[in-house]
């Protein structure tokens, strides 16, 4: 019962241009660009039909439960991140990370996952593969960019995922 097995680019918004043209009133706000994004680069297409074949052959009410519930923790992961990080607490960072690894890797969100393996090992001190050891200062330094980019990951992660629901739905 492989629901997914053309995968085909989906438009997502930019969530850059979102988060600038909040604090515009509309009259100013510029035309929302889209990119389109592969969905064999956010999604482990095998790990994801895995969890579909969990679902009953009518919905996909089960899968779409895990998918929500991850969609919560994500978003209570990257407040801890962002506090963690205020604190300079790299044993939590590292531990946050490899907690989002996990639930990331579960549903098979492949660059999130790689990001926040890079998040854990960084904030065991360690480079992004785990193989030389770093000095907090650059842990701090190299740990920084990668929750920017990492929520930015989500994002698009989250877009494909809630589309491909509304589109199971309206079926």
């Amino acid at each position: 019962m492989s629901a997914i097995k053309e995968t085909t680019p989906v438009p997502i918004q930019d969530t850059k241009n979102d988060i600038k043209e909040s604090k515009l009133d509309d009259s100013k706000k510029p035309a929302k660009k889209e990119k389109v994004v592969n969905p064999d680069d956010l999604i482990d297409m095998i790990t994801f039909d895995q969890l579909l074949d969990m679902d009953d052959e009518d919905d996909h009410e089960f899968s779409y439960s895990i998918v929500l519930n991850y969609f919560e923790q994500a978003e209570g992961t990257f407040k801890d991140m962002d506090h963690a990080l205020e604190k300079k607490d790299l044993p939590e960072l590292s531990r946050l990370g490899h907690f989002l690894k996990g639930s990331s890797a579960a549903i098979g969100l492949k660059k999130v996952k790689a990001t926040c393996e890079k998040i854990q090992n960084i904030g065991n001190r360690q480079d992004e593969t785990g193989t030389s050891e770093l000095t907090e200062s650059e842990a701090l330094d190299k740990i920084s960019p990668l929750l920017p980019q990492v929520k930015e990951e989500y994002a698009e992660a989250e877009d494909y995922l809630k589309n491909f629901y509304d589109v199971q739905d309206s079926k």
